[in-house]
């Protein structure tokens, strides 16, 4: 069975620090592009960062610049997000998707999905 599944969430204060983390299972890691995405109540589910297949990079908020890292380890069939210098703005359910080795910006290019993890920035 395909699946992602994404662990970390939490409350922290403005400044903490979060590492959420997304564990996959039932196919190989190698030959896909993982993004994370975000949502909060009322908005659309807006993509943060993502990393392919050669783990290039692609931000899609300039608002995490600096902030917030992805790697991913593909023999644990792991992929992370370091999330520092939280703001309340970063408050939301995280997801993590799978696309074919390519990121894109487009929620529908994701074939996977996992059922999210809370972040919730609060002093």
């Amino acid at each position: 069975q395909l699946q992602l599944v994404e662990s970390g969430g939490n409350l922290v204060q403005p400044g903490g620090s979060l590492r959420l983390s997304c564990a996959a299972s039932g196919f190989a890691l190698d030959y896909y592009a993982i993004g994370w995405f975000r949502q909060v109540p009322g908005k659309e589910r807006e993509g943060v960062l993502c990393i392919n297949d050669s783990e290039k990079v692609t931000h899609y908020l300039d608002s995490v610049k600096g902030r917030f890292t992805i790697s991913r380890d593909n023999a644990k069939k792991e992929i992370y997000l370091q999330m520092n210098s939280l703001k309340l703005d970063d408050t939301g359910v995280y997801y993590c998707a799978a696309a074919d080795y390519v990121c894109d910006p487009n929620a529908a290019r994701y074939a996977f999905w996992g059922r999210g993890t809370l972040v919730v920035v609060s002093s």
